[in-house]
């Protein structure tokens, strides 16, 4: 029997060792792999299939129809009013509530004895659930007992119907979205600003750069570019998928006027059972956040300063 080079054997035991860490990884990654399969890839594929169906909910069977639930989302009037709506609502949170929240991160930020308390009390919304904050919401912007119309009229303003006026029912609903991601986007900015070094700001000091205006635009503001663009898209997501405040405090109205995406999809799939029409509405949601995602973070990554 021939004898073993022991290079030979050193590489096959590498080999072997090489392929045993291999499936160990793929072992610990399986239940996570599996889950992602049964728990989001499954339920999107067969929302992909019913979307070019005719399928409404308690049918017994199904037929293919193509693009037909695709070309009657288009020529619904009110799903363009939602969509339309939607958007809305998003030019109004997204601007607001990234700048609301840096400038809350970096006021939060300076502070050395009460940051802990600020941190908890622009976090609290975020921690709360939003259907009960609903309900508070609705009273205090109540045309007749609310706190806020109150207010007003100690002003001497006549009270405002915030949710029953279709000039202010989306605006205010965006006032509520803002209100519950400052604290979040708060808490990203906190940790971004908490990574640049101090060293930066004193070498600008050095340099005649004192002005807080002028070392939040040469320093702060160009290495928060990662932190910034992660916020936008993140932010930009949770706006387009309002519902909980729509469902809970107009319901679309009044007039439609608060009507947006995902709130039409629950109409059309649990109101009304049309589950092949709703998959088709569901579809072209995801669509618009994936291109919207995308080209953001495109953008933004072109412009954003890695350092």
């Amino acid at each position: 029997m021939m004898p073993i080079d022991p290079e030979v054997a050193a590489q096959r035991a590498a080999r072997r060792r090489e392929w045993f860490e291999k499936l160990t990884g793929m072992g610990f990654a399986m239940p996570a792999t599996l889950l992602l399969v049964v728990m989001s890839l499954t339920p999107l594929a067969v929302l992909f299939v019913l979307s070019f169906t005719d399928y409404d909910l308690g049918n017994v069977d199904l037929r293919f129809i193509g693009l037909t639930n695709f070309s009657k989302a288009l020529a619904d009037s009110v799903f363009r009013q939602s969509l339309w709506n939607t958007f809305v609502y998003v030019a109004i949170v997204l601007p607001l509530a990234v700048a609301l929240g840096l400038l809350v991160a970096i006021l939060v930020h300076g502070r050395r004895h009460t940051r802990s308390f600020y941190e908890v009390v622009y976090f609290l919304p975020v921690t709360s659930t939003l259907i009960a904050m609903a309900f508070v919401w609705t009273f205090l912007l109540h045309p007749k007992l609310g706190p806020i119309n109150a207010f007003l009229g100690a002003l001497g303003f006549p009270p405002l119907a915030f949710l029953s006026d279709p000039a202010l029912v989306l605006p205010t609903l965006a006032v509520i979205g803002v209100w519950q991601l400052v604290g979040f986007n708060m808490v990203l900015f906190l940790a971004g600003l908490t990574a640049i070094p101090k060293d930066l700001y004193e070498a600008a000091e050095v340099d005649g750069c004192a002005n807080p205006v002028d070392r939040f635009l040469t320093i702060t503001w160009p290495l928060l570019g990662p932190t910034t663009m992660f916020v936008i898209v993140t932010t930009t997501i949770t706006a387009f998928k309002v519902f909980d405040t729509v469902a809970v405090m107009t319901r679309g109205g009044p007039m439609g006027a608060s009507d947006v995406i995902l709130y039409s999809i629950y109409l059309e799939g649990f109101q009304y059972f049309h589950t092949a029409y709703a998959a088709a509405l569901t579809v072209v949601f995801l669509v618009f956040i994936l291109v919207f995602s995308v080209i953001q973070t495109l953008v933004l990554d072109r412009r954003t300063h890695y350092g």
